[in-house]
């Protein structure tokens, strides 16, 4: 199963914020191009990050800007922000096993405890993982590109 492309808007958006905070207007235009995706799409990953009180959005001069610390922010924030798995859980279980055959009578049994530790190994990572490193990699990267043509 794959976690919706929403996660890596999101995370694209949150460091375009940061990136062009002082040279240019962030507007949902201006991110959907960066993104290349529906500026409809980025408005609602957009107003995912607003909720989760990621980044504030100003219909003025200024337009979008990060509403906490890019430190505070880690990935694990980003991924809850925009809903990439469902109360259930990050795996979905087929709805209908065999009670007549021994798997599918113990296949939950057997499983729900492994896959729920999957999920919990991986979200611990994301925990880990702040977006001012990112933010701190992509300017490398840019810089890296500049450094290259010169």
């Amino acid at each position: 199963m794959q976690i919706t492309s929403k996660f890596t808007i999101a995370v694209h958006i949150v460091i375009a914020v940061d990136y062009f905070k002082d040279s240019q207007k962030v507007t949902s235009n201006f991110l959907a191009g960066s993104v290349g995706a529906n500026p409809v799409i980025v408005r609602n990953v957009m107003g995912d990050l607003k909720n989760a009180g990621i980044i504030s959005i100003s219909q003025g001069k200024s337009g979008m800007a990060l509403a906490r610390v890019l430190e505070d922010i880690t990935f694990y924030d980003v991924y809850r922000a925009v809903s990439c798995v469902s109360d259930e859980g990050l795996f979905h279980f087929h709805e209908k096993p065999n009670m007549d055959c021994p798997v599918g009578r113990n296949i939950h049994k057997v499983l729900d405890e492994e896959l729920l530790g999957v999920q919990n190994a991986m979200e611990a990572q994301m925990k880990a993982v702040k977006l001012s490193d990112i933010v701190n990699k992509t300017r490398r990267e840019i810089a890296n590109e500049v450094n290259s043509q010169a």
